[in-house]
């Protein structure tokens, strides 16, 4: 229960952040993408304080013994670039640029009320059931990257 809740707490502080730093707006994405355009370099701050904040709390929290909600951490293990990573990243990457959403924004501008975004929310679900479907299902005890 108290893992719950603090997943909760987490996303909704994420959540928020992604709101006051206006990363739920599209328009501010695309921005950033026009590079040859009208380049809005704001997402650019916005992720130097992401790696500036986790780099720092991953020094701190990996000090632990174990992490205090779970018994082990659970940090990834691969180290190849391989087939599977380059076409994930390229998806994700041409579904940014088309739709200037990723998960994380979309889910928090549902919010927002915006038919276009429910839209895209719904065909970015469809899409990980067709993922689901067609990779089968995951060994005991994997985790979703």
């Amino acid at each position: 229960m108290l893992r719950d809740f603090v997943a909760l707490a987490a996303g909704t502080i994420f959540g928020l952040g992604l709101a006051v730093s206006q990363m739920i707006n599209p328009a501010k994405i695309l921005g950033f993408l026009d590079v040859a355009g009208a380049w809005d370099p704001s997402l650019a701050f916005v992720m130097l304080g992401a790696v500036a904040v986790s780099g720092v709390a991953f020094r701190l929290v990996l000090r632990r013994p174990a992490p205090r909600l779970a018994e082990a951490f659970q940090l990834p293990t691969a180290e190849d670039i391989d087939a599977r990573l380059l076409g994930g990243a390229s998806v994700f990457g041409i579904g940014w640029g088309l739709a200037g959403f990723c998960p994380g924004p979309a889910v928090a501008a549902l919010s927002l009320g915006n038919i276009k975004i429910v839209v895209f929310v719904i065909a970015m679900l469809i899409g990980m059931v067709l993922y689901a479907l067609i990779t089968g299902p995951r060994p005991a005890g994997a985790r979703a990257a």
